[in-house]
């Protein structure tokens, strides 16, 4: 007796057509201004927001635990909303990447300029509305609106592809060159790539802990400024 015949799998959809991709060089620097973006809006989350990371999100988890187990004065509610925010950025980011080839094109640049959109519209409540950087519903409205386009954003690097710069944390990176280093596996590794998102990601946390110095609106406003330039030089490199 004949075995049945098993039907093929379906194929999987073809990847929808999204015009000229940036070259891998442009996409990693593209997505290193990002992580220097990235660390300029949480160092202004932490420092100014009632000690909300609005990128990283594993700061926020440990500071959500040790602040539920009272340590501190640690916040909760900013933490868990900065967390739902992200989430749902991101949930979006990958809905609207969804079926497009990995790589830098058109829709990931065009993608940018809402994330800048949103964290200029943050940078102007923060100048305009006096509560915001204070406890209260003013300051968790803008950390979570910020968290939702950095949400937005983490998902759209992830897209994109490019090993270890995801833009919005670092811990894999330094993982990654430590092990990889001649004093562990000694394995070839973009270990420029991975020091300069190190780097980066640090001086923009400098610089917006300088830049709240003047107000929570000047770092809020430096981070939508590099994203717009991001996005209009994305747009740029995708045309071919």
């Amino acid at each position: 007796m004949n075995a049945a015949a098993v039907p093929p799998a379906p194929a999987a959809p073809a990847a929808r057509a999204d015009g000229p991709r940036a070259t891998t060089r442009t996409s990693v620097a593209l997505l290193l201004a990002l992580t220097f973006s990235t660390g300029v809006a949480d160092a202004v989350g932490y420092l100014g927001l009632d000690k909300v990371f609005t990128g990283n999100m594993t700061g926020n988890v440990v500071i959500l635990g040790m602040g539920a187990a009272g340590a501190d004065d640690l916040p909760v509610l900013g933490p868990v909303c900065a967390l739902v925010a992200f989430m749902a950025g991101a949930v979006l980011g990958g809905r609207l990447v969804r079926g497009r080839p990995d790589g830098w094109g058109r829709r990931v640049s065009l993608l940018m300029l809402p994330v800048a959109a949103v964290l200029a519209a943050c940078a102007v409540a923060a100048a305009l509305v006096p509560d915001v950087g204070e406890e209260g519903a003013a300051t968790v409205a803008v950390a979570a609106s910020v968290a939702v386009a950095m949400g937005l954003q983490a998902a759209v690097a992830r897209h994109v592809a490019v090993k270890d710069l995801t833009t919005v944390v670092v811990t894999s990176t330094i993982t990654g060159l430590a092990a990889d280093s001649p004093l562990g596996a000694a394995a070839d590794q973009p270990w420029v790539r991975r020091a300069l998102a190190i780097v980066l990601i640090a001086a923009g946390a400098a610089v917006g802990a300088l830049l709240l110095q003047a107000g929570l609106a000047w770092g809020l406003g430096a981070s939508a400024v590099l994203t717009t330039v991001v996005a209009l030089v994305g747009l740029r490199a995708s045309r071919g």
